[in-house]
């Protein structure tokens, strides 16, 4: 798969268990950490660790298993590294904290339609 294939399986994984506000940002031309960042908004410590599991799951049966986990599944965020893309799941309260979308607002958002059930 390709970074970019990678980066919307995660997002329809993510909009799949109702994930808020998912957005993939291309952040290859900006840094080496990662070709795209994928971000969802979770309302609950269960739904994020549900969002993280069929993320998780969606990747693996695809081929592309995550090469780290951070954060932890009860907690306020969890960070999965696939290496060319990085899936960020936050709880409201944490994404306005960590702000990605300003911190990288140079990088170029993928368009979502027809990816999303929501566009």
């Amino acid at each position: 798969m390709t970074p970019k294939e990678i980066a919307l399986c995660a997002a329809k994984a993510l909009d799949s268990k109702k994930g808020l506000e998912i957005k993939v940002l291309e952040t290859a031309d900006l840094t080496t950490l990662a070709d795209y960042f994928v971000l969802c908004t979770a309302t609950s410590t269960t739904q994020i660790k549900a969002l993280s599991d069929a993320c998780e799951k969606a990747l693996k049966e695809a081929g592309e298993p995550p090469h780290h986990i951070e954060g932890h599944r009860g907690g306020t965020w969890v960070l999965l590294d696939f290496s060319a893309v990085v899936v960020h799941i936050f709880n409201d309260e944490a994404r306005k904290f960590y702000d990605l979308e300003r911190l990288w607002s140079d990088a170029k958002p993928v368009d979502l339609t027809g990816v999303l059930t929501e566009g």
